[in-house]
């Protein structure tokens, strides 16, 4: 598993590189990245049907087999919903502390700019924002730790 993620180190670096070179060219180098993105975008979601689709592996007996499958399939589904569930809890809390942090920062940075001495009460404030990413993650810990 970890070698398939040190393998795909070039390949990201790779991206970033063409990404660079290719916004260089202007308003069209933004449709060819639209364009990969698209197709990107396509290609994960036949896999993800491709892999939602397919049924579990068999090995062994017959009979062996049968059992091996129902209860790797219930396992698989109470494992699958935890990691889906801790995925959702991060993606979205993290979103939300994103737009949180945009606002509160822009507020606090023009309250700064008039008064520079409520440098402090700002950044409490930009703080709890953040916080809201920071509970999403205990969330998701604790649901991987239940998977």
């Amino acid at each position: 598993m970890t070698a398939v993620w040190v393998a795909g180190l070039p390949m990201i670096a790779g991206a970033v590189l063409l990404a660079r070179v290719v916004t260089r060219r202007g308003r069209s180098g933004m449709y060819i990245l639209a364009g990969i993105g698209v197709l990107l975008m396509v290609g994960a979601v036949v896999l993800l049907i491709a892999a939602l689709t397919a049924g579990p592996a068999a090995a062994g007996t017959a009979a062996a087999a049968g059992v091996k499958i129902a209860a790797g399939t219930a396992a698989t589904s109470v494992n699958g919903s935890a990691l889906l569930g801790a995925a959702i809890a991060v993606a979205g809390s993290t979103i939300g502390a994103g737009i949180a942090v945009a606002y509160a920062g822009a507020a606090a940075l023009a309250v700064m700019s008039e008064r520079p001495e409520l440098f402090g009460r700002a950044m409490v404030i930009v703080g709890l924002a953040e916080g809201i990413a920071i509970y999403g993650l205990i969330i998701g810990i604790i649901l991987i730790g239940k998977a």
